[in-house]
């Protein structure tokens, strides 16, 4: 795992606590049932927080799993690839 994967994981480890990090990777809208519109918007404000980014509105509707949210943080931070 990369350091931004790692630090990704940390993010969605606050904001879903009760999601195992062998699930983490795999995370998405459909498959969290408490990943609803508030728990969106504390996840991409922790992980503005964390890389210091930010989002733009259609990037909240848009990021909805754990590799969407990865691709774009490698993409904008220039990161190491996954």
């Amino acid at each position: 795992m990369n350091r931004i994967h790692e630090r990704l994981t940390l993010c969605f480890q606050n904001v879903f606590p009760d999601i195992g990090p062998e699930e983490i990777p795999r995370a998405s809208v459909a498959s969290v049932s408490k990943w609803d519109s508030v728990a969106q918007v504390q996840l991409l404000a922790s992980v503005e927080e964390e890389f210091g980014l930010q989002f733009e509105m259609e990037d909240f509707e848009e990021l909805t799993s754990y590799p969407l949210v990865a691709n774009y943080i490698e993409t904008r931070a220039g990161g190491e690839p996954a």
